[in-house]
């Protein structure tokens, strides 16, 4: 009964669901209109068994992105597709793995949209990256005999509060689980108390940790820091948002007053995004240029207008500052930068990343201020002690090495499920 209310909604939400998608979203940014039809399952192949994960956007896509390439170098012959919700991610998809993996879009969780696109596809197993719990997605594949595997699975303390208010919806979810990969014992928890059965839960730790730059990566950031002049001070802003954009060019300008060759290189969240924060630049009396145009001389800022280049932006940096921490979104993922033994620097809503940050913060690999403030004065202390800013992200590399080891014991589970 839960369920069929649940879907009863949607399906009367429908119209709404498709202008937002289609009118709102469609118009900012016109690629959400592309390979509409897959929204409703309508996905061209057909019968191939793949092995079918799921990342929700970008963050989840690159958090799995060396979980599925061990996967594809243990597996040659593994078939698999891999969903998201959004243009950015899905261009993220294409852009890890070039045609190894099959890109759609996952259905919006209607009954007979998530029924057509499982039987088109016939995934082997269902992996979903961290909490896009889709009750009739799930459900379904449990009904089909599909194994459904949540990796990387994280649960704060608000999100259970929610989940326990649609308790019956919950349960629904939680019985369609097969298998649970947790960041840590109080997340797994977390999930126990919601339903799931104790013996489907496996604590794993966070496969964010498992990153190691290869050689190419390595080539590139060596690559922009003669390019960009690795002998002024640069910062990396991160994954910022609308309201976090004005506060860091504000924060750059202050710091242009003691440091007048500093560089910050701005890299906003979402593609969107971009023409706004040029906008911002232009009526500003900053000078920039545009990372997507590499015509770089010696402006004041670089707008990183491009995809997937951010984890090798934030390796020619002195310090980082993650984005979406200064405002309530919750932050965004740290271990980008530390994979290259830059330091970090957040602001108080981290959230999101409560499986990273207190030991982050604890080992001395990230310093959390208060306000924009606050992060100027970090900026200047690092820029005028490098000795300090070294040992930040000394330790922030130390903190990485330390959690590794989830993406194997996370293909150890996942290996239980799939037929070679």
């Amino acid at each position: 009964m839960a369920r069929f209310c649940y879907s009863l909604i949607l399906y009367l939400l429908s119209p709404l669901i498709v202008f937002y998608l289609y009118g709102i979203r469609g118009k900012k940014n016109p690629a959400y209109r592309h390979h509409f039809a897959e929204r409703f399952g309508l996905v061209a192949t057909q019968g191939i068994s793949p092995l079918l994960i799921h990342c929700a956007s970008v963050g989840e896509v690159l958090a799995a992105t060396p979980l599925i390439k061990q996967l594809q170098l243990k597996h040659p012959n593994l078939a698999i597709t891999v969903t998201c919700n959004t243009p950015t991610g899905r261009e993220q998809i294409i852009n890890n793995f070039k045609n190894s993996v099959q890109a759609l879009y996952l259905p919006l969780d209607f009954p007979l949209a998530t029924a057509r696109f499982l039987k088109r596809i016939k995934p082997q197993a269902l992996c979903i990256l961290e909490t896009e719990l889709w009750p009739n997605l799930m459900a379904q594949c449990h009904n089909r005999n599909i194994p459904v595997l949540v990796l990387n699975a994280r649960l704060s303390a608000k999100s259970q509060q929610g989940y326990n208010k649609v308790k019956p919806l919950t349960n629904v979810i939680m019985s369609s689980i097969t298998s649970l990969a947790s960041h840590n014992q109080q997340d797994a928890q977390r999930f126990i108390e919601l339903g799931l059965a104790t013996e489907k839960v496996n604590v794993t730790g966070s496969i964010k940790f498992d990153i190691q730059p290869n050689t190419a990566q390595q080539d590139k950031v060596s690559r922009l820091k003669t390019q960009y002049n690795q002998q002024r001070f640069i910062w990396v802003a991160g994954s910022t948002h609308p309201i976090e954009h004005e506060l860091i060019l504000n924060v750059h300008q202050r710091l242009l007053k003691k440091v007048p060759d500093a560089l910050l290189v701005i890299a906003p969240r979402h593609p969107e995004q971009f023409n706004n924060v040029a906008d911002l630049l232009t009526d500003s009396a900053l000078t920039f240029s545009r990372r997507s145009e590499d015509n770089y001389t010696t402006e004041q800022v670089l707008l990183a207008d491009t995809l997937g280049e951010l984890q090798c932006l934030y390796g020619m940096a002195n310090v980082s500052y993650i984005g979406g921490s200064l405002i309530e979104r919750g932050g965004h993922n740290p271990l980008e930068a530390a994979a290259f033994s830059v330091g970090a620097l957040t602001g108080p809503h981290t959230y999101n990343f409560n499986h990273v940050y207190p030991e982050l913060v604890a080992l001395g690999g990230c310093k959390q201020v208060k306000n924009s403030d606050e992060l100027y004065k970090q900026l200047c202390l690092y820029e005028n002690e490098p000795e300090l800013c070294k040992a930040l992200g000394i330790q922030a590399n130390k903190c990485l090495l330390h959690n590794q080891g989830a993406i194997a014991r996370t293909i150890s589970i996942i290996n239980q499920y799939i037929k070679l």
